[in-house]
């Protein structure tokens, strides 16, 4: 009988440690609460009407259907037994002989309820659509208002975090505002719209070096957001978000994109070492006293050259690929050195023909870096219709400034 492999979560690490280990005599079980692999760094382009939602999401059946020994359940997964080797779901115990552990991670909202309550935030795929709702509905809003404050307020929109998703998320929409809802909305002055961008640090982009931080911040003020560096938000209203200095900004709509923290899964493991939320791994990705379970991606804490690994998606790609790679040897008897990430870099598209990118030790900025963004998101785009339905409205868009997807389909927004 060939061993049983179990994965659990199908997000990048997931998929990564799946389709090292197909093919290989290894009975595969993919376990997901969601019947599709979410393509997240483009989920902001579904919420700014970019983007159509099916097209950065592929149905894991249709992946694995031609991958021999591989199944896949939908289910949520409840608990793991790891004395019994058993997987805990909604719909019965699964046993294992090896574990791969990557169920991502959710927002971390810092304890701060009320702006839990009322902020979006972008994690799944019915996100993006809520929050296209939001935008949209807030501009049907303000063209009847007839107060000039509350109209204000309702083309007020507040960002919160100055990491790629939110610097993305932020050029985004204030393009989406300057060349399409400007001219959807002819009757209606949008120099009253504001998109505002909120970063507790004194710098965007705090990851990367200075000189692509500033050009970020400057090419984001070029194109009318407001950036408020060193400003942390603490409270907020339906109609209102209060910053630490004081600040009240009159918004109806709020987008927490400061912060993530592991699965609830990683807590309900009984007797691991965590740090931070995170399950502390060996160097070898396994769990302490039982070798044969893997944690990969968000839920994973592991130090290397005396900083924690990010919680980004290349991390959890290189490390699903090495916790696929791990059991294969141990299946041959062979042994594979410790984990090392290895950096190839990183990127943020800020907007049209401009974007920021380090990668082998240089730095890009500008068309080229926005034109190495576009490849390389297609390129890890998994669904060959997917890569030509993206290419097709990023050209759409590139050349006549038009978004397509300017879809109200919930009339009611959901806050």
């Amino acid at each position: 009988m060939n061993r049983k492999v179990v994965i659990i979560g199908m997000g990048f690490g997931g998929i990564r440690a799946a389709r090292t280990l197909v093919a290989n005599d290894l009975d595969l079980l993919l376990v997901d609460r969601n019947n599709y692999h979410l393509f997240q760094p483009l989920l902001y382009q579904v919420a700014t009407a970019a983007l159509e939602q099916e097209s950065i999401a592929h149905s894991i059946r249709a992946m694995v259907r031609h991958w021999p020994g591989t199944r896949f359940q939908l289910s949520e997964v409840t608990g793991i037994d790891l004395d019994r080797r058993l997987v805990l779901t909604e719909r019965g115990e699964v046993s294992y002989d090896y574990l791969v552990l990557g169920a991502g991670s959710v927002t971390n909202f810092f304890g701060m309820e009320s702006v839990e309550r009322y902020a979006f935030d972008l994690k799944q795929l019915s996100d993006g659509e809520a929050l296209r709702n939001q935008i949209l509905l807030s501009f049907e809003e303000a063209v009847a208002e007839q107060d000039p404050q509350r109209r204000r307020a309702l083309m007020t929109f507040v960002i919160v975090g100055g990491g790629p998703t939110g610097v993305e998320f932020a050029g985004a929409l204030i393009e989406l505002v300057n060349f399409v809802l400007a001219k959807d909305y002819p009757e209606m002055s949008l120099k009253d719209a504001r998109v505002v961008l909120v970063e507790a640090a004194d710098k965007i982009l705090g990851a990367m070096p200075e000189q692509l931080s500033r050009y970020a911040l400057e090419k984001l003020r070029d194109m009318s957001v407001e950036v408020r560096l060193d400003s942390r938000v603490v409270r907020a209203e339906p109609e209102r978000v209060f910053l630490a200095d004081g600040t009240v900004i009159p918004s109806h709509t709020l987008v927490w994109s400061a912060g993530v923290k592991a699965a609830p899964l990683a807590c309900a493991l009984e007797g691991v070492p965590r740090s931070g939320g995170r399950i502390a791994v060996m160097p070898e990705l396994t769990i302490p006293g039982h070798p044969e379970v893997y944690v990969v991606g968000d839920m994973a804490f592991l130090e290397q050259d005396g900083a924690p690994l990010p919680m980004v998606a290349p991390v959890a790609m290189q490390m699903g690929s090495y916790a696929g790679r791990s059991i294969l040897a141990r299946e041959k008897a062979l042994e594979i050195p410790p984990f090392r990430y290895r950096d190839k870099g990183s990127m943020a598209t800020i907007g049209r023909s401009a974007a920021v990118a380090t990668a082998f030790g240089q730095n890009f900025k500008g068309y080229l870096a926005w034109l190495v963004w576009l490849l390389l998101h297609l390129y890890y785009l998994i669904g060959f219709r997917n890569r030509i339905v993206v290419t097709l409205n990023w050209a759409w868009y590139y050349w006549f400034h038009e978004r397509q997807v300017r879809l109200i389909t919930k009339v009611k927004a959901p806050h």
